[in-house]
């Protein structure tokens, strides 16, 4: 693994939990940046900005900026500029999200005739009016696009809904799948990765506590992948999975070069 150019890391049980650093995190990540690998911070998580990312990872004493972030509010912003640049949204989804599309100029629309796209992110607050809302609009031919799939989030206590639950409620009443996912493990969060490192996949590994994306999305990128145990998954999960990790370590401190066979 120390031969690969790039690193792309989790952070939600990958390099911190809340608001607690896993130890070794900033050791291993700032060894990294000093000898020159590209380092990219890969969350599926909408409800902080990336500034904000930035600000707590430089509190933990993880020497990035801006440029090291990838959340799914930026590949939706890139998607739609690419499909839909002129789209009306509704979205279901808590305000550094609805900040980030407002400054990327994409308006949201005030009735359900107006919207073009509903967007569906983890919303703390989500309630029968969203969902109302969003049914109205997609009946009048909206297009749904959810920002991840993750059943639930890890905290420092355990774990909580995620954005599966927003979209489970919305798919249930207008009868079909969402059109299109955003975050890990899609093709558009795995190409939007590998333009900013500027790397190819055989280049780069994925370092993360989810099969279904972390570890899913290296495999079908052709990265090499590293499975952390201080998330969501268990040893016990691991039995009969389909998205066999390379490694499997009990903690980020793993990568650590004398601990890597």
């Amino acid at each position: 693994m120390k031969n690969l150019k790039g690193y792309i890391f989790d952070l939600d049980g990958t390099v911190y939990l809340g608001k607690q650093l896993i130890e070794g995190a900033d050791t291993i990540i700032n060894s990294l940046l000093d000898e020159g690998k590209k380092v990219l911070f890969l969350t599926n998580k909408t409800i902080e900005s990336r500034h904000r990312y930035v600000e707590k990872l430089n509190g933990f004493n993880i020497k990035v900026s801006l440029e090291n972030i990838l959340n799914p509010t930026l590949t939706l912003i890139d998607y739609l500029r690419g499909q839909h640049p002129d789209a009306t949204l509704y979205v279901i989804g808590e305000q550094p999200v609805k900040d980030e599309l407002a400054l990327a100029g994409f308006r949201e629309g005030m009735t359900p005739a107006e919207v073009d796209v509903v967007v569906l992110s983890w919303d703390r607050n989500f309630h029968y009016d969203h969902l109302n809302f969003a049914y109205q609009s997609i009946k009048m031919g909206a297009m749904m696009i959810a920002t991840n799939p993750d059943r639930t989030c890890p905290v420092e206590v355990g774990d909580v809904p995620d954005c599966a639950g927003m979209i489970g409620a919305v798919e249930a009443v207008v009868g079909r799948k969402i059109d299109v996912q955003i975050g890990k493990p899609s093709i558009l969060t795995i190409n939007a990765a590998l333009k900013i490192l500027d790397l190819k996949p055989e280049e780069c590994v994925m370092i993360g506590d989810r099969l279904e994306t972390d570890i899913r999305m290296g495999i079908e990128a052709g990265m090499k992948t590293a499975l952390v145990l201080t998330g969501i998954t268990t040893e016990e999960d691991l039995r009969g999975t389909v998205w066999t990790p390379d490694y499997v370590l009990p903690s980020i401190k793993g990568l650590l070069p004398e601990k890597m066979t």
